[in-house]
């Protein structure tokens, strides 16, 4: 005797089999709750901080303390508006990544671990975040 069952005739109340459709995935971050808002800036902003501008700062550094003349390239270099605008974004990204470092280290702490306090806690690393780039802009212009 075979071991294998012969095919069961279909009944009429089975259907066929609908093929699987693809899923949709926002990518809308304006749709994101807080804490998710600062977890994907959080890793971007240590991306951007480690790669292009760790090596960036670290060439600057080297430039300006060479000479007094490369010096004072970079001081007229950084006295632009449009490199200051740069720097206000790099700042915003460090600030954002320290308070959001933070926030991280007191989660793993167990503190503020429940929905409304880590929401409170993550729209205070944006909040901050902008917060000391206003004044970080303001201490430079």
């Amino acid at each position: 005797m075979d071991s294998a069952s012969p095919p069961r005739p279909a009944s009429p109340t089975t259907r066929p089999a609908t093929p699987r459709r693809p899923k949709y995935y926002d990518l809308n971050l304006a749709h994101l709750p807080p804490p998710g808002l600062v977890s994907i800036i959080h890793r971007v902003s240590g991306a951007l901080l480690f790669f292009p501008i760790l090596p960036g700062i670290l060439y600057v550094m080297q430039m300006m303390l060479g000479s007094e003349e490369s010096f004072a390239q970079c001081r007229e270099f950084f006295g632009q508006p449009v490199v200051k605008l740069a720097m206000l974004g790099m700042f915003w990204l460090y600030a954002h990544h320290f308070f959001a470092g933070i926030r991280y280290l007191l989660l793993d702490l167990h503190i503020g671990i429940m929905k409304q306090p880590a929401r409170a806690s993550a729209v205070a690393v944006l909040v901050l975040g902008v917060v000391a780039t206003l004044v970080f802009a303001w201490r430079v212009w």
